[in-house]
């Protein structure tokens, strides 16, 4: 394993002091692993948050028409109730707090249990969950669907609504909105190494992909051939189409990098998806190419789709300041 660190006990600590050092308009809680704003004006906070690895998520999206706060667990692993509650002090400007949760049992877990206790303090808490991967299957019982790269949309619109001084159930709401009408596939060619544990979590062929990779290396749906971006495009997109339609809508998509993938390659992948949609009658309304919700160094790639109206359009556009995401 070769990794730029001192040891693996202090990777997110470090990372977290490194980033807030580089980015003055933010600030670091190390006793919390927290990353949040330095000046707000009194607006509904927006949260999130989850286990490192996954950057620029979630620390860089706190800024300007996103978030307030990131709750950083190790690498991951959820952060603990006690983190989520110092991020809702930390950000809360007395208007209320929307926590935005990946749907993954130990967010949703310590999330919850933290605007349980949150509201006991006497802050107006309230949370909506992201579940955007087409590759999970809703089955009574399970878990459910996993939060992947669509939940930057959801930060996105949801921070331009609260920017605006929307009240916290209209936030809520519109957060709601886009997580109704985002859908993600995603795939892996070759897996992360977790600093540590030194060894990879899994090992495929030098032709063979993985279709619907978690973003913590958690079993896809199958194990295919090598394909061609033009193939790769028509299962990736193949599948949000099928769980949803968007035939003859304006649609926002993502084409994002899980650590490893040259941004070459999402071109590559992002003109076949664009030429496919255009087929289908779905015209662009946005792209958004690039590394935005990864996997420390795992090779691979997602594509998310969001379905828009006037409103969620008129969020999108909105500006945004932020280390990771910036828009004028």
């Amino acid at each position: 394993m070769k990794k730029i660190m001192n040891s693996p006990e202090q990777v997110v600590p470090e990372f977290l002091s490194g980033f807030a050092a580089a980015n003055p308009a933010l600030v670091y809680d190390r006793g919390a692993q927290v990353i949040s704003r330095k000046e707000a004006g009194r607006k509904v906070a927006l949260i999130s948050g989850g286990g490192s690895g996954h950057e620029p998520a979630h620390g860089g999206y706190v800024g300007r028409g996103m978030l307030d706060a990131a709750v950083a667990g190790n690498v991951f692993a959820s952060p603990s109730a006690d983190q989520v509650q110092s991020a809702i002090r930390l950000a809360d400007r007395g208007q209320g707090v929307l926590l935005v949760i990946k749907n993954y049992s130990g967010d949703v877990m310590n999330f919850e249990m933290a605007a349980e206790m949150a509201a006991l303090d006497g802050v107006d808490v309230e949370y909506v969950i992201v579940n955007d991967d087409v590759a999970i299957e809703e089955k009574a019982g399970s878990t459910g669907r996993r939060g992947l790269a669509g939940t930057l949309f959801v930060h996105k619109i949801a921070g331009a609504a609260a920017e605006e001084g929307k009240k916290l159930a209209e936030v809520k709401r519109v957060a709601e909105a886009v997580i109704a009408n985002v859908r993600t596939m995603g795939v892996a060619m070759s897996s992360c190494i977790l600093p540590a544990v030194g060894v990879p979590g899994f090992r495929l062929g030098e032709d063979e992909i993985e279709i619907g990779m978690g973003i913590h290396g958690e079993p896809g749906v199958r194990r295919s051939r090598l394909m061609t971006a033009r193939e790769l495009a028509e299962e990736l997109s193949g599948r949000i189409l099928e769980d949803l339609d968007y035939s003859g809508r304006e649609a926002a998509v993502i084409v994002n990098g899980l650590g490893a993938t040259p941004l070459m390659e999402l071109y590559i992948l992002y003109n076949e998806v664009a030429e496919l949609l255009s087929k289908r009658n779905i015209k662009i309304y946005r792209a958004y190419v690039g590394n935005y919700m990864t996997s420390l160094e795992m090779s691979g790639c997602s594509l998310s789709l969001l379905r828009l109206n006037e409103e969620l359009k008129h969020y999108l556009d909105a500006p945004a300041d932020t280390p990771a995401f910036k828009q004028f």
